[in-house]
């Protein structure tokens, strides 16, 4: 059994999802439950903090795929901060850094709500 939470935190207006352990067809719904509870509430600035995110599949990539759509049409988005090389890879061989900004820090991707894409 996989083992994997979501932990809710706020940087200002923006939502920090921070994601622990194995993100698979296991726990994608859980996943899946913390973005619709953002929806919920009308957050849809989301920065989802990967540093101790440790295996991503595709179901958990599906997930961001499900979703960024719908955000981005109320005016947010998903950024992605503080993913592990292992993890990254994975974002990268699949063309996410294309879709989704994936920065260093969350600090870093909270401030590009204010900012903009670089």
């Amino acid at each position: 059994m996989s083992n994997f939470s979501v932990a809710f935190t706020r940087q200002g207006s923006i939502r920090v999802l921070s994601l622990t352990g194995e993100l698979d067809a296991h726990t994608a719904t859980e996943f899946e439950k913390a973005i619709e509870r953002c929806k919920t509430n009308g957050e849809f600035s989301i920065v989802v903090d990967g540093e101790h995110l440790a295996y991503i599949s595709s179901a958990g990539l599906g997930v961001f795929m499900a979703f960024i759509e719908e955000i981005r049409s109320e005016g947010g988005d998903i950024k992605i901060a503080a993913l592990q090389d292992r993890v990254y890879n994975v974002f990268d061989l699949l063309g996410f850094p294309i879709l989704f900004e994936i920065v260093g820090t969350v600090e870093e991707a909270t401030r590009l709500f204010a900012t903009g894409p670089q």
